[in-house]
């Protein structure tokens, strides 16, 4: 195996500038911790986050490894402008083969974590071995321990949190694995912030097969800023025509009245794009759960694990007791990421749930525990929110293992005897806290479900995989593909399936991205909405550029909010002149060092294929997606053409990896 020691193991290392060009490599069985230098060109061809991580990763773990095995690599890795002061860019990924799909995994989490990993003075961690006992990582002000953590194994996360804090100081930041992911879940996530969640691809319990309870941190090392009088400048120029201030009377009317536009929208097709001061303004006080009404209305949300229509089913008379106008009332604070003008989380305080602080439900969860579920009681909604980042456990699964669940016992797949008892019936809300309990504790019925709907549906047989609604055994995340058909697309083949953080044309330009909106200089083909080759071109575009987003710790909604001085911001903090072709060709280089990845761990994309109710096969008769089918299938060939991959089996080809300098992947490809 060749091993990451062999780039230089060092003790000191000349500054760089935008970068400390080293991470730190954790051995939790020899309890070795060592400083290993990365080559400049790392930096530019593959910027940090996920992209720095694959390549380390796909260079240094074993092939088609267990996920779970002692010898599989855990990396946690911050964005390349996370912990400046660029604005947008708090993100930090977790990477590692995912248990859950056995392909490439990465999960991506904001809140304070990921800049302290920075101030720690590294650009990444990766970790290694299986600790005999619980342990503990620290690194805290220079200095490196791995210490026994037995007094708070079994202790959720928040809970873990403050035990960590009283012992360290409140002003440490912490990544940790709750219940879930000590229980090896295959739906567990790493958590952050006390409800700040590293939630998908099952990376928790990669974390928990290392015995590895938290990550403390506290830095203070200085980033070195190639220019730093420029970044404070440009920060300072978009901080300020981006300011929120508090909202006027006008204000206060348009977002009471969005929420409630869901009726209007879906008669007259209207989309959900709009003005960056618009949009700013309405996530910032009502956050994503804005979503919760509109998507459930316009058939954006799934409902009745995808087999039914929002527009009967859970019509406005229901979604609206879910609305982000009522969740708005609990909210005490808003609460953002490191380095976010927006702010679009809160902290609420939920007095008939006893809850004195806890955060504000997303949309996604909203609609996993909601329409998903026809559960229109939101006070089970943040009382399962607080459940799940206390567990630390992915919404998006365990909401989907929830309904597949509830249709099984439907149909007669599982009985009173299989759930001891409990009525799974669709928006129960009592009987969904109590399984969603049991699939974090592993107890009873909850332990065939602990892992995500594959794995329960093979256990079940009885043709439940119908129900199961999974791309490669990852939960479906809560968008209609009949809505953004090319969501269908990077459900079934990206090398993170069923996600809606990764590349979608459709889905990305709800930010109005195209003709130099977003970064001066980008657009898509004209005429690429109308023309199958065009889109697949503009596919291409907006894969390159959803990597160069995620890489350099942007947030995804950054897209949202108006034009973007990417290149400024990067050059002026790295000291690069780089260019916006340079970016696009790292962004090609990362997407496909991950589909090699993928591939070298033998997954076989063109065997993909999504259950039909998420595409529409048969389209439904009535509602807003009447007689909308997505085919998916055509458009990942045309996609592989314009990537440079072979459209019969997505290997990219040997061309393409020699073009990308990724030439070290063909022996394990070819």
């Amino acid at each position: 195996m060749k091993h990451l020691y062999a780039y230089k193991c060092i003790k000191h290392i000349r500054m760089k500038k935008g970068y400390f060009g080293k991470i730190l490599w954790v051995n939790l069985s020899s309890e070795e911790f060592k400083e290993v230098a990365l080559p400049d060109e790392f930096y530019r061809q593959y910027l940090g986050g996920y992209g720095l991580g694959c390549k380390l990763l796909y260079t240094h773990m074993i092939p088609q490894i267990n996920p779970l095995s002692e010898n599989s690599l855990l990396g946690f890795f911050p964005g390349l402008l996370t912990g400046s002061m660029t604005p947008l860019s708090g993100r930090y990924m977790v990477v590692g083969k995912s248990p859950l799909t056995g392909s490439w995994g990465d999960a991506n989490s904001g809140g304070t974590f990921g800049p302290e990993i920075k101030k720690c003075g590294y650009d990444g961690l990766i970790i290694e071995g299986k600790a005999e006992t619980p342990k503990n990582i620290s690194l805290l002000k220079g200095t490196k321990e791995i210490e026994d953590a037995s007094d708070i194994w079994g202790l959720d996360a928040i809970e873990a949190e403050e035990e960590l804090k009283s012992k360290f100081g409140q002003f440490i930041k912490i990544a940790v694995i709750g219940q879930a992911g000590e229980k090896l879940s295959k739906i567990s996530g790493i958590v952050n912030d006390k409800g700040r969640i590293a939630a998908r691809c099952g990376l928790g319990a990669l974390m928990g097969s290392k015995n590895l309870k938290a990550i403390n941190l506290k830095g203070s090392q200085k980033l070195p800023i190639y220019d730093k009088k420029h970044l404070i400048e440009l920060t300072k120029q978009y901080n300020q025509a981006y300011a929120q201030e508090e909202p006027g009377f006008f204000s206060n009317m348009l977002l009471k009245i969005v929420p409630n536009m869901g009726k209007t929208m879906r008669r007259l097709n209207i989309s959900m794009s709009g003005s960056g001061g618009m949009v700013r303004t309405i996530y910032h006080n009502l956050g994503t759960s804005m979503g919760n009404t509109i998507g459930a209305e316009t058939g954006d949300s799934p409902v009745k694990n995808w087999g039914g229509i929002g527009q009967y089913d859970f019509p406005m008379e229901k979604s609206k007791n879910i609305s982000a106008n009522l969740i708005r009332e609990y909210k005490v604070k808003e609460y953002g990421c490191f380095s976010c003008p927006i702010q679009c989380g809160g902290i609420c305080k939920v007095p008939e749930l006893e809850l004195e602080e806890t955060h504000q439900p997303e949309y996604e969860t909203c609609a996993a525990f909601g329409t998903l579920l026809l559960n229109n009681d939101l006070l089970s909604i943040f009382k399962i929110n607080e459940i799940c980042n206390r567990a630390g456990i992915d919404t998006i699964s365990t909401g989907t293992t929830v309904a597949f669940a509830i249709e099984c016992y439907e149909n007669g797949l599982l009985t009173d005897e299989d759930t001891n008892g409990l009525e799974l019936t669709w928006g129960n809300s009592d009987s969904i806290i109590t399984l969603v309990k049991q699939i974090i504790a592993r107890e009873g019925l909850g332990n065939l479900l602990a892992d995500g709907v594959k794995v329960a549906a093979q256990k079940i047989g009885k043709e439940s995989e119908q129900y199961a609604m999974n791309a490669m055994g990852q939960e479906i995340a809560m968008h209609n593909p009949r809505m953004f058909d090319s969501l269908a697309f990077s459900y079934a083949y990206d090398p993170t399936p069923g996600r809606h953080t990764t590349a979608s044309i459709d889905f990305i330009e709800i930010g109005a991205v195209d003709k130099g909106k977003f970064i001066e200089g980008f657009s898509f083909p004209k005429g690429w909405k109308k023309d199958e080759h065009k889109k697949a071109k503009a596919q291409k575009l907006a894969t390159q550029l959803h990597q160069v987003i995620s890489c350099t710790g942007l947030c995804m909604f950054t897209t949202l909010f108006g034009k973007y001085p990417l290149l400024e911001f990067i050059n002026a903090y790295t000291g690069w002149d780089i260019t916006l072709k340079d970016l696009l060709e790292s962004g090609y280089r990362i997407q496909t060092l991950r589909q090699a990845f993928s591939i070298r761990e033998r997954v076989n994309f063109m065997d993909q294929e999504l259950p039909g109710r998420i595409t529409g096969h048969p389209p439904d008769e009535r509602g807003p997606m009447k007689g909308v089918s997505v085919d998916y299938k055509q458009f990942y060939k045309l996609y592989c053409k314009q990537m440079g991959w072979n459209p019969e089996n997505g290997i990219p080809l040997k061309k393409t990896l020699k073009d990308l300098d990724l030439e070290f992947t063909i022996s394990d490809l070819y």
